[in-house]
Formats: C-alpha cells, structure tokens, sequence
C-alpha cells in the first residue's frame, strides 16, 4: 500500500466535503454506491459493540414532504438529496435489556452463561456513566450514531459524492411522524441526527478552519 497516496487522497476528501445546503436534483447516486456508504456506518464501531443504531433511508417522497415543515435544517435538503437518511438511536437499553442479550450472543457470539454472568458488570458501566435514567441512556445510544454519521459523510467523499449532517429540526414532531408510519418499532428508537447525500447543486466557498495549534495541545 502507498500510504503517502492513500493520505493524498483521505485529506482530498475532506476538501472536498463541505455541508451541501442544495443538490442536484437530477443526479442520482447509483445503488452501488450508496450500499458502500451505508456500509461504511454498518461497520462503525459503537461503545460494548453494541450498535445502538437504525438507518431509515427516507426514499419516499410523500414522507419526505410530511418531515419538511418540522426539519428546517433539511428544508432545501429533503426534496432534492438524491438519498435521505434518517438515523435512529435505540432507547431502553439497560443491562437486562433483551436487545444488550441478543447483540451480546448472537451477534457478538459471546457465551450465554459469560453474558448472564456479567449483567453486575454491566450495571457498573452504567453507573460509571450516570445512566440511571431513559433519558440518558437514549442519549449515549445518540452519541454513538455520530460515529456512523461522520464515517458515511468521509466515505461519500472519498468517491465524489457530498453529503450534509443535519440536527436542525423538531424531534417530538419527527419521532411521531416516524412512529404513526410504524419505523420506530415497538418505541424502540427515536430520532438521532439526519444526513443528505447527493450532488451538490452549485460550488462552496473555500474551506476555512482554525489553525491546528488552536485545535490542538500535545501533552509531553
């Protein structure tokens, strides 16, 4: 491997990433492509392997429309991005929790005694952490969903294909258009972050950032 090249090519992408406030309504990504994305957030990581996470690619344009009015951060984003997708956090996670032992013995391949055995240190993670609460627990499940987020965006960049995160709209009015459609289980998620995927509609300025000394401290 050219790591050199390979670099070349990674900081490339991220130049050429910028959040895309319009696309191309006429240019659509190929199936191909867009199963390699999502496969890049299937592959994620997620705290204990848990894959806290749901990807609702929101092709529907009658859906699209109904989110528009309570997404204003995806207003201009949600009736031309080639691909929508809404991610979803899983809630109720608790240590006795069915889905922490199914991800665990089926998925994971742990021994189901190993997993019964350590349902005490599961609650000490989760004191460690403070989440006594759905609320919390919701919300560290959110945090994971960030890491598929930004590892779709790079990966959409890295083959010409640009994106947009977006946090800007109502979640209670979200979550109940999504559960009267029935995409939220048996309330087993809610509404993390959204991304749009597609073909930038015209060029960005120049990409500015803070300098790496004001980003960054090494500890010696």
């Amino acid at each position: 491997m050219n790591t050199n090249a390979t670099k070349k090519e990674v900081l490339e992408a991220y130049h050429f990433r910028h959040a895309a406030k319009a696309f191309d309504p006429t240019r659509k990504i190929s199936e191909e492509d867009f199963r390699f994305i999502l496969e890049t957030g299937r592959l994620s990581p997620s705290s204990n392997g848990l894959e806290a996470w749901k990807f609702l690619v929101v092709q529907n344009p009658e859906l699209r429309e109904e989110l528009r009015p309570f997404a204003y951060g995806a207003y201009n984003q949600l009736p031309t991005a080639s691909h929508m997708v809404v991610i979803l956090a899983r809630k109720g996670l608790i240590p006795e929790s069915p889905y922490i032992y199914e991800q665990l013995t089926k998925v994971k391949k742990y021994p189901a005694e190993m997993v019964r055995n350590n349902v005490g240190a599961w609650h000490d993670f989760f004191d460690s952490f403070h989440l006594d609460n759905e609320r919390a627990r919701t919300a560290w499940a959110s945090k994971q969903t960030y890491i598929a987020l930004g590892n779709m965006m790079t990966s959409a960049a890295m083959i010409g294909i640009d994106s947009c995160p977006i946090e800007g709209f109502v979640p209670d009015r979200v979550n109940e258009i999504l559960a009267q459609r029935g995409l939220l289980g048996d309330d087993e998620y809610e509404v993390s972050v959204m991304v749009a995927f597609g073909y930038r509609a015209k060029e960005p300025r120049d990409k500015t950032r803070r300098t790496m000394e004001q980003v960054s401290e090494w500890i010696l």
